[in-house]
């Protein structure tokens, strides 16, 4: 059996870093809490299991959700991932091949050119030389790749990168130091054996017959050593987000998702980042208000250390931008929510609910406007007259305020308040007999979306105006007047809802924006963040308001009553939301027909 005692560290390694993965595993899987198992062992035996394996080559090898975000970041994580995957298979392969067993010494492949000299000829060593060195030349550029972005990271296309911890600064110099030492550990073999193929051949013509002699074993020494230490590493820093992304993908297809509470879970996606810094350049925080490490990559590495602290834990608005960003898919925003989640609330309760009894309207739709919507009285004012030109009967259920849909006690953490309000909210909304419940607030629209159990259909007020003028229940005049919409966080990214607002707005120039959409920016106002002050919070609405008024439009529309409040103050331009855009472009012809004639109840199949 081939064997020399510079394999040892190799081994030590090996075996620690195995031990520790299913120590690991078998914790965080005993975590999940037992919906999650179930669906575990629902789903293990399935097509899910093999559309999970293809997605682990997909995205933990191949990388193409980074490529797609950016191309030389995507081909250094290919590079790194795939060349390193593809150097272990054939080299297996290779070590198969001449000691003619599968079973041969775990080691041999890792360093088959110190223990196989030319004299040793096997099947196809053209062909396997030559792959070896392919894929080793793969590494080794985006490794160079993965060091220019180290020292200026604009050259690859990011604004900033991560600080690390000294067990990060261990490992990643033992990473960056595996495959140049593996070069010249072979190319130092090549010299005295000419076993190389094209790479390491070539390196080995700087090495005198002399000098390699020399250097060899010292040389393959350091590139055990080097492995080693990885090895030993991998699973206090950030590389922990190799096996564990892994398992996250699997977890993902077999049905599990992140809840509102801490799991073993939570654990798997706060081991799945790789703290690569895409959500860094995504979090207006840091790019407009100059808000630094309270970033996903760095909430993620304090909660993974036990070192959160109120402000991290706190200060983000909660926009989904990050989230939106993330190559990996780590539910970020629940995340932190996760750790904002209080047993009890401070004080009394502050919303007074109105009588229960004689809600039961009989209506066709209850409107439910939201507590920032009565901040901005303008879109109650333009919903009535949208109801009214469409003959619609309709309940307002929050119009004597007092009434909210809980979610802002849920961004705060305070999770059992916040169902309290949702078991009381329900016994109005079904109490009212109504078809349909009608929202003018995102952030309601997905309290109720994703918090209530409704028994009856849920609209935003965009695809509601939408629903009307397809079903041609009221008509708007062209204009020619320029704007852009601005798409809300919570409508946009949380709802995906893009296109109503849009198909709304084609009778107007509407212009599109650098940012909108998934990339949509947001105001500031966000409820979800109750410690950055006002200053920042000006920041960050000015910033976005840059971007939306590029074009200099002749109105910036948004369909959030939040949103609508922050910009009114923040530029002279006019701002509406789109009900008031639509009352205000009603057609008064159809209008007044519509009044004096009784429509048909409209569909709400949407």
């Amino acid at each position: 059996m081939k064997f020399h005692p510079f394999v040892i560290p190799f081994i030590a390694g090996v075996v620690f870093l195995l031990i520790l993965i299913v120590f690991r595993l078998k914790q965080w899987l005993k975590g999940l809490d037992r919906k999650q198992h179930f669906f575990v062992k629902q789903n293990f035996l399935s097509l899910k299991t093999l559309y999970a394996i293809v997605e682990v080559f997909r995205e933990s090898l191949l990388h193409f959700k980074i490529y797609r975000k950016n191309p030389v970041l995507g081909y250094m994580h290919m590079s790194l991932a795939f060349g390193w995957f593809m150097l272990i298979v054939f080299g297996k392969v290779k070590s198969v091949l001449y000691a003619g067993s599968f079973f041969e010494p775990m080691w041999l492949s890792i360093f088959f050119n110190f223990f196989v000299t030319s004299n040793e000829p096997y099947p196809y060593a053209a062909v396997m030389t030559f792959l070896m060195d392919f894929f080793l030349l793969i590494v080794l550029s985006g490794l160079l790749i993965a060091f220019v972005k180290r020292i200026y990271s604009r050259l690859v296309g990011m604004k900033k990168t991560t600080k690390h911890i000294l067990i990060d600064r261990i490992a990643l110099v033992a990473l960056w130091g595996i495959f140049p030492l593996r070069l010249f550990a072979e190319a130092s073999s090549s010299a005295l054996y000419e076993n190389g193929g094209f790479l390491t051949a070539g390196v080995a013509q700087m090495f005198s017959e002399n000098f390699a002699s020399i250097v060899e074993l010292p040389l393959w020494w350091a590139y055990s050593l080097s492995l080693s230490i990885f090895f030993f590493t991998l699973p206090f820093s950030r590389y922990m987000h190799i096996p564990a992304e892994v398992v996250m993908i699997f977890l993902k297809k077999w049905g599990v998702k992140t809840n509102e509470h801490h799991s073993g879970f939570t654990n798997i996606q706060l081991h799945a980042c790789a703290k690569c810094g895409i959500c860094i350049d995504a979090c207006q925080l840091d790019f407009a208000a100059s808000q630094k490490n309270v970033q996903s990559a760095y909430f993620i590495g304090d909660a993974r250390y036990n070192k959160l602290t109120e402000d991290v834990v706190n200060n983000c608005l909660m926009c989904g931008r990050c989230h939106e960003a993330c190559p990996v898919g780590i539910e970020l925003t629940m995340i932190r929510q996760q750790y904002r989640n209080k047993k009890e609330m401070p004080g009394k309760l502050y919303y007074n609910y109105v009588d229960l009894n004689g809600y039961h309207a009989n209506v066709d739709i209850i409107y439910y406007a939201g507590c920032m919507t009565h901040l901005t009285p303008g879109i109650i004012i333009s919903m009535k007259k949208i109801f009214q030109a469409a003959g619609m009967s309709y309940w307002f259920m929050d119009e004597e305020k007092g009434v909210c849909c809980g979610r802002p006690l849920r961004q705060q953490g305070f999770v059992q308040q916040a169902k309290d309000l949702v078991h009381k909210n329900l016994r109005m909304i079904h109490g009212a007999n109504a078809k349909l419940l009608v929202t003018s607030c995102p952030i309601c629209y997905v309290s109720f979306k994703e918090e209530y159990a409704l028994q009856i259909p849920l609209m935003h007020h965009t695809e509601f105006i939408e629903s009307l003028i397809d079903d041609k229940k009221i008509s708007l005049e062209s204009k020619a007047i320029t704007a852009v919409y601005h798409d809300p966080c919570e409508l946009g990214r949380n709802a995906q809802i893009y296109d109503a607002p849009r198909n709304v707005l084609k009778h107007l120039n509407l212009k599109t924006s650098k940012c909108e959409k998934n990339n949509g920016l947001c105001c500031g106002s966000s409820l979800s963040n109750a410690v950055l002050d006002l200053d920042h919070q000006i920041k960050v609405r000015d910033n976005a308001l840059n971007v939306l008024l590029e074009k200099n439009p002749d109105v910036l529309v948004t369909a959030c009553p939040m949103c609508k409040k922050a910009f009114t103050h923040g530029h002279k331009v006019a701002v509406m939301d789109i009900a008031e855009v639509v009352a205000k472009h009603l057609n008064e012809v159809k209008t007044k027909k519509q009044l004096s004639e009784k429509p048909e109840m409209i569909t709400f199949a949407k």
